[in-house]
């Protein structure tokens, strides 16, 4: 038994005919990256879209995402990021059943081979992450109720310092609790996080936490205690995560737009 989950993140859309940023077309590059899913060699069983679906969190933003999102072909979960306002997310999506009436939006989808558990660390008008107590405590409910199935954990925001500067100010703080009841989980397989724009690996709680480009920008690589906060118009991309019963799960990163190719030698 094997499945193909897509995760794309940060796509940061904006009302129709307005650039993110003022530079950046990025409906137009949702629009390519769900085109990119469709034309894979084979067709992801299951989209997560890891937050920051829209930049301002407006309810017009929401209406183009809806659109734009209306044309992708695979079964999709969606979670909120700190650019998204939780109550015009939860109204824009009232018919994903999944999604919680009130308060936070974590859930658990446990219809496939993989367990999907998203936790909303999203603190409402700041952009820093946090799992409160109430969420630690349904978390750590959700996972004791089946410690053998695989999961896959999202987040928003990664529990962990990166090492830019200007985007360790906005992390998830305070982990310490989250970490400890993921680890005592021990079938959390990857915590699947955005935020960041950037693709990242660290091992964390007995799992590994990756990190999603954005389909937009990517958020510059400065290591510098001092250094600015800057984007590139980089190449956007997707993670792949693969999971195979007989061999766990390998996630891969996907690069989306034209490539010079295919050759005959690998």
């Amino acid at each position: 038994m094997s499945m193909l989950i897509a995760q794309i993140s940060d796509p940061h859309v904006r009302p129709a005919g307005v650039l993110y940023q003022g530079v950046v077309d990025s409906n137009r590059m949702l629009e390519e990256a769900i085109a990119h899913l469709h034309a894979l060699d084979r067709r992801p069983d299951l989209v997560l879209l890891t937050g920051d679906l829209v930049d301002e969190g407006r309810p017009e933003e929401y209406a183009q995402a809806r659109r734009l999102l209306a044309t992708l072909e695979v079964p999709l979960l969606v979670m909120p990021g700190n650019h998204d306002h939780r109550e015009h997310f939860r109204a824009a999506f009232a018919d994903h059943g999944y999604l919680p009436a009130t308060g936070a939006l974590h859930y658990c989808i446990d219809d496939h081979p993989v367990r999907i558990v998203a936790l909303d660390v999203c603190v409402p008008g700041l952009h820093h992450g946090l799992a409160d107590a109430e969420g630690l405590a349904w978390l750590q409910r959700t996972l004791e109720a089946d410690r053998a199935k695989p999961t896959l954990l999202m987040l928003h925001h990664p529990p962990f310092m990166s090492g830019i500067p200007y985007m360790d100010t906005y992390r998830c703080i305070d982990t310490e609790p989250l970490e400890a009841v993921v680890r005592a989980a021990g079938n959390v397989e990857r915590v699947l996080c955005g935020h960041v724009h950037r693709g990242m690996l660290r091992r964390w709680a007995g799992t590994v936490v990756c990190s999603a480009p954005s389909t937009t920008t990517e958020i510059a690589l400065r290591l510098a205690s001092d250094a600015a906060p800057a984007s590139y118009l980089g190449r956007p991309g997707c993670l792949l995560h693969l999971w195979d019963e007989a061999h766990g799960m390998v996630s891969h990163l996907s690069h989306i737009g034209p490539m010079q190719g295919p050759y005959p030698f690998a």
